[in-house]
C-alpha cells in the first residue's frame, strides 16, 4: 500500500492508501490542481510493523520465541 503526502506551507495532507505507486501518481495531478505552485509531494510505501505494539504507551512487545 502507498500513501501520497502533500506539504503546502505548514499544512501536510495525507491521501490514500493506494494499491500501487502508479495509482498514487495518477491521482497526484488532480490533487496538485488545488495546491500552490510551491507544494511538495512524496509517495510513501506503507510497511507492516515487525513487532506488534502494546496498548500501553505504544511500547514494543518482544516477539514470542519460536
Amino acid at each position: 500500500m502507498y500513501l501520497l503526502t502533500i506539504r503546502e506551507g505548514l499544512a501536510t495532507r495525507y491521501i490514500g492508501p493506494y494499491e500501487t505507486p502508479k495509482h498514487a501518481a495518477d491521482d497526484l495531478d488532480r490533487q496538485l490542481a488545488h495546491c500552490d505552485d510551491r507544494a511538495r509531494w512524496q509517495i510513501h510505501e506503507l510497511q507492516s510493523p515487525l513487532v506488534p505494539l502494546s496498548g500501553e504507551g505504544g511500547l514494543p512487545v518482544p516477539a514470542p520465541a519460536a
